[in-house]
């Protein structure tokens, strides 16, 4: 930024006040100004492919078919070829979506490396426990991959997916889809563009609101960390991730706290019972009632693979909560996961961090402060607000998005390129970036438990193999 540049940004932040109608409109000058992308995902780099990256979907369940559907949107760009997934009936109905030939349909992964590479790479989106053997068997047969997050449930695992990547120099992109989401698209231009100065400290808050808490980490699959992975890994990766591209420096130090503290059976309501369809006395107050959640509300019903004629649903329901955990009483479960948990972190560069994972709470999105040396920055997903500190006018940002702040198919997109290309610099969650987020979280994990400080060793990355 030129001289002159600088002396008209500050006239012009001087003379910045939010009203509602032109606030995009400004914010639209400084952009110009510092020469920002007014569309984060305005990319020059980008190439029409000449024949679509062809891939191969190993877990047809809820995220594997949201990554897959960028196929179905642009199929000029990706095509899926074939899929391995256990479920007949999740199975089926991706065969008829993607039009994929009965040769190129799988029960198991492990029959799709037994062939030649038939395909230009491979998603994986299975169960986190069965990310590493997948993952270790595409790279080993040359594809390409996309990995949904957590790169493995082990330190040890995810050192080594990283370690045959780097051997291989194979392409796999990580779905922390937050990189891609607008607003910390944007956040990230407004802190290089030095518009609050150097970064001093940020605060972040992951409030998973707590009919998801109860969803996936009392009734869910994640319930146990030693049967998937701790939660701070499994669902706050992103988190340790965000923090970590925003302070664009590596870390240093972790420190964490947080327990169990309301999901147990000793604050199971009296006249509760082991489930909610057993005539449970408080069933019809209780904020996590199954027979509200999934039956009344219909909320979350992909768990179930449910039936293509509506009028069987109800009783497909009631069935399936009477026999599955989401129907058991969240007070009365074999759940370990926190409930709450902070972690404070020191980066190389000096700047500190707050991260909080909160379950207790009526809403979803997250919460971001960044406190620089010029001014400061408040958001919640979809707006922003930056303060100058001289000034003291505001600048507002704001853009409605879909689930995981419009990120997902951007991924995808950003992906495609990079493997058409063969250009890992076109992917911003590479597996070599990716990981750190990874060794922060489990470092706050045995922080939690062994209440210590826990320095990260990222140089040597210690790589060590171990069977799978």
């Amino acid at each position: 930024m030129s001289l002159r540049q600088f002396i008209s940004s500050r006239k012009l932040l001087r003379s910045l006040t939010v009203v509602t109608g032109n606030a995009t409109l400004r914010w639209k000058e400084i952009a110009s100004l510092f020469g920002l992308k007014n569309d984060v995902y305005d990319n020059p780099r980008y190439i029409k492919p000449i024949k679509p990256v062809t891939a191969i979907l190993i877990g047809a369940g809820h995220r594997g078919n949201i990554y897959a559907r960028y196929a179905i949107d642009n199929p000029g760009e990706l095509k899926i070829v074939a899929v391995a997934e256990p479920n007949i009936a999740r199975r089926n109905r991706f065969n008829l979506q993607h039009d994929i030939t009965e040769d190129c349909c799988f029960d198991n992964w492990e029959d799709i490396f037994k062939q030649a590479k038939f395909a230009d790479a491979v998603i994986i989106a299975t169960p986190d426990d069965i990310h590493a053997r997948p993952c270790i068997a595409a790279l080993e047969a040359g594809y390409d991959i996309l990995l949904e997050k957590p790169i493995a449930v082990t330190e040890e695992e995810c050192r080594l997916i990283l370690e045959k990547a780097v051997e291989s120099n194979r392409i796999v992109g990580v779905c922390h889809v937050l990189r891609y989401a607008p607003y910390f698209r944007q956040l990230r231009q407004v802190i290089e563009a030095g518009l609050i100065g150097k970064i001093i400290s940020i605060q972040h808050m992951e409030p998973i609101e707590q009919i998801h808490m109860s969803h996936s980490y009392v009734r869910g699959k994640w319930k146990r960390s030693g049967n998937a992975t701790p939660i701070v890994v499994a669902k706050s990766c992103h988190d340790t991730d965000i923090i970590r591209w925003l302070a664009n420096s590596p870390v240093k130090d972790v420190h964490c706290f947080g327990n169990l503290k309301w999901f147990t059976s000793g604050n199971a309501p009296d006249g509760s019972t082991e489930r909610c369809t057993d005539g449970c006395k408080v069933e019809e107050t209780c904020p996590y009632s199954a027979i509200q959640i999934y039956l009344r509300d219909k909320k979350r019903l992909y768990v179930f693979d449910m039936p293509q004629d509506m009028a069987a649903w109800d009783d497909y329901i009631i069935e399936q909560l009477k026999v599955t955990d989401y129907g058991r009483c969240v007070y009365k479960m074999d759940n370990d996961q926190p409930d709450h948990l902070t972690v404070n972190m020191l980066f190389e560069n000096g700047i500190t961090a707050a991260f909080s994972m909160e379950a207790h709470v009526s809403y979803e999105g997250r919460r971001t402060r960044i406190m620089g040396s010029e001014g400061d920055i408040s958001g919640d997903m979809e707006t922003f607000v930056l303060t100058n500190f001289r000034t003291r006018k505001q600048t507002l940002w704001k853009m409605k998005t879909d689930a995981h702040g419009g990120g997902d198919q951007e991924l995808v997109k950003d992906w495609v390129q990079a493997v058409a290309q063969q250009d890992k610099s076109l992917l911003s969650s590479g597996i070599e970036v990716s990981i750190e987020s990874h060794l922060m979280a489990f470092a706050a994990e045995r922080s939690r438990l062994n209440r210590t400080i826990e320095e990260i060793q990222l140089s040597p990355l210690n790589l060590k193999e171990r069977a799978l």
